[in-house]
């Protein structure tokens, strides 16, 4: 098949253990740093799918990558590519199909239960009602026009949606220990105040070996479905 391209806004927010789910699959994909200054293609004649990583600048920043991975999606979008984005990503499709991005009543730091809406979708299929996923954010997005709203959370009651063969994330599913380690030390600034939505940095790395097994199990099921849309003929409803 063709490659997946991995969209990187900035070097700690690499693809984690969706980089590992491809290499186990023996799928094929290539890596875009807009980090490092890496120019996003015009182009999706050569590609097998998007994926677009996290980030803690805003979709409504003007950095000029920013219009040009709009555009990426929504060329994307119209030809029916499968698209998956995590936080920042997520963010980045909602505002090219249309939505807004704001910010949350709160941000959103840490560990966190996140639970299906009413609607069922064979998106989730194989996953909980509820389970707890890693999220960093202060900014949200609406639901697109003609979008399905998959997730929520207390803290935030957009955190899922699909549109066609488009899954726009809110929380982090790829993290790694390694990950979740080095955020907490690099933004620890953000974890001064703790609160109800907002863990401290032992909150957040305790039992992390067993939590980060957790979300694998949550992770594989998302990128199982996922892929298929990269792979089928049709679209899953």
């Amino acid at each position: 098949m063709k490659p997946i391209y991995i969209f990187r806004h900035i070097t700690c927010e690499g693809p984690g253990y969706f980089g590992e789910y491809l290499n186990r699959h023996q799928i094929p994909s290539r890596l875009i740093a807009i980090d490092r200054g890496d120019s996003v293609p015009i182009s999706i004649d050569d590609m097998g799918g998007l994926v677009f990583m996290g980030g803690p600048m805003s979709v409504n920043d003007p950095l000029p990558w920013i219009d040009a991975e709009l555009k990426l999606i929504r060329l994307a979008h119209q030809a029916d590519l499968p698209v998956l984005g995590h936080c920042l990503g997520g963010q980045l499709i909602a505002k090219a199909l249309g939505a807004a991005v704001r910010a949350n009543t709160v941000k959103e730091i840490g560990w966190h239960e996140v639970r299906k809406n009413t609607e069922p979708s064979s998106w989730l299929a194989g996953l909980p009602l509820s389970f707890e996923a890693f999220h960093w954010h202060g900014e949200t997005f609406d639901i697109p026009e003609g979008a399905v709203h998959l997730l929520e959370s207390q803290w935030c009651q957009h955190q899922a949606f699909a549109c066609g063969r488009m899954l726009a994330l809110q929380f982090h599913v790829e993290m790694t220990a390694q990950m979740v380690t080095e955020w907490a030390k690099l933004y620890h600034r953000q974890l001064a105040n703790p609160s109800g939505s907002i863990q401290s940095h032992d909150a957040m790395t305790t039992k992390l070996e067993m939590r980060i097994k957790m979300l694998n199990v949550v992770a594989d099921a998302i990128y199982d479905r996922w892929l298929a849309m990269a792979t089928e003929n049709m679209p899953l409803r």
